[in-house]
């Protein structure tokens, strides 16, 4: 499955067909996947808080209100929390069932004082959420049609010195050898490029889409942000992969399968049934080669 399906690592998911989609059953998977690329967002974190400390010049300590814009369950909202020990981090989602996921996962780490939650659309519903230091929203904007328009917004909720950060783009994560033994190789290629076009046509169906070069750097630089900064981090677990990891790949082959698997010809799909079936030897639960690589990037500037 491709990076553009955002019901992977965490709070990634449509905004536009939110009512359709079963938050209360998605809720578990998304978090496991949200705890299995914590190496990278903690890394990312650490970067965060360089930024602030040599850029924006505010300093881990004097970030003192955090807004997660796209929390989903609220992995990301605790690893931040963490990260910045005096701040109010608030989770900001579409779907409450996601928002309660999120308030309890906040009281199980004893972050329940200081994680708060706002159950609001991106990027309508945000007025009511004040100012903060720092900003996070990570697989959220590519789902509103005017994606410069919505950094603009955030923007507009960052404090003198804040940071907005921004997680989209990167690369397809990767979980199997060109050539599996079973149907022709190059099967993730192929997936990919399905990903491509089924990603493009859910842009251009979304209400008030902006036909905009995606450069995320220029919709910073255009809300009159400063300092722009990108940079990508990597989650790197080779194979084998823990029974969990390997469920996680199963789930995301699966969601595939779902949502562009027409694209792909009657041997891909033949099989695709058969590394999502559990049963099958040649199963991604089963095979010793499966492995996760994934590149997120992640663009951020200062408020002025």
């Amino acid at each position: 499955m491709t990076d553009h399906d955002r019901t992977g690592p965490g709070h990634h998911h449509a905004r536009h067909d939110s009512a359709q989609i079963d938050w209360e059953a998605l809720g578990p998977i998304l978090e496991r996947g949200a705890e299995l690329h914590t190496p990278l967002h903690q890394q990312i974190a650490a970067w965060l808080r360089e930024l602030l400390t040599g850029v924006a010049g505010t300093g881990p300590d004097g970030v003192r209100r955090v807004l997660d814009i796209g929390s989903g369950p609220g992995v990301v909202s605790c690893l931040l929390a963490q990260a910045f020990p005096a701040a109010e981090v608030v989770a900001v989602d579409a779907a409450e069932a996601l928002l309660e996921r999120a308030r309890a996962r906040a009281g199980r780490l004893g972050l329940g004082d200081r994680i708060h939650t706002h159950h609001a659309e991106v990027p309508d519903g945000l007025d009511a959420l004040g100012g903060a230091d720092l900003i996070w929203s990570s697989k959220a904007l590519h789902h509103v049609g005017d994606q410069r328009a919505a950094v603009a917004a955030l923007a507009g909720h960052l404090r003198p010195g804040g940071l907005l950060a921004v997680c989209e783009g990167g690369l397809a994560p990767r979980y199997l050898p060109r050539d599996i033994g079973v149907g022709r190789p190059g099967l993730q290629s192929r997936l990919d490029a399905a990903g491509e076009e089924w990603f493009t046509t859910m842009r251009t169906a979304l209400p008030e889409a902006a036909d905009d070069i995606e450069d995320w750097p220029a919709f910073l630089a255009d809300a009159g942000l400063r300092a722009p900064r990108t940079r990508s981090f990597l989650l790197d677990l080779a194979a084998p992969l823990s029974a969990e990891a390997r469920g996680y790949v199963q789930t995301r082959l699966t969601r595939s399968v779902d949502l562009y698997g027409d694209r792909l010809d009657p041997d891909d799909r033949t099989t695709l049934a058969r590394l999502t079936d559990p049963d099958d030897p040649a199963g991604v639960t089963r095979r010793p080669d499966v492995f996760l690589l994934s590149a997120q990037t992640v663009h951020t500037a200062c408020a002025r």
